[in-house]
């Protein structure tokens, strides 16, 4: 059993920065998004253009999502943490912080899994806090109040 500074620990910090970085450049995305929304949807229907907006916002961020635990699996993968028919699902299962304990990683891997969780929670929180501010900076540019 190694310290907290041991390999499994600076991985996971570094995939960490890795998502984090996947989630900056999609909320960037998301932005420009919804101003290129602004200036061409302002002709449709103002509920027409709000699903529009949320739908595209929505479905960028799922995908970054996607792309992040594919991270966390490629981590588990490369450092033989767990199976390697399981990786992808174990990475889902403790991004979501779903945790159903149904595998476990190999111990000196073991820091990972709650590590995933933590970054998953930051992230959801982070695409929550974007799509809210989509929500609202459209109703109000849409007039729908």
């Amino acid at each position: 059993m190694g310290t907290w500074m041991d390999g499994a620990f600076i991985s996971g910090v570094l995939v960490s920065i890795v998502t984090i970085s996947i989630q900056a450049m999609a909320t960037l995305v998301v932005i420009k998004a919804v101003r290129y929304a602004a200036r061409h949807l302002s002709g449709r229907r103002k509920v027409e253009a709000l699903v529009i907006v949320m739908a595209a916002s929505g479905t960028l961020l799922t995908i970054a999502h996607l792309v992040e635990v594919m991270v966390w699996a490629l981590l588990y993968s490369v450092t033989g943490a767990t199976e390697p028919d399981n990786v992808y699902y174990f990475a889902f299962v403790n991004f979501t912080t779903l945790g159903y304990g149904d595998l476990i990683p190999a111990r000196p891997w073991r820091i990972l899994g709650p590590m995933t969780a933590a970054n998953g929670m930051l992230l959801f929180g982070w695409s929550t806090a974007v799509l809210f501010a989509v929500l609202s900076r459209s109703i109000a540019h849409l007039r729908l109040r």
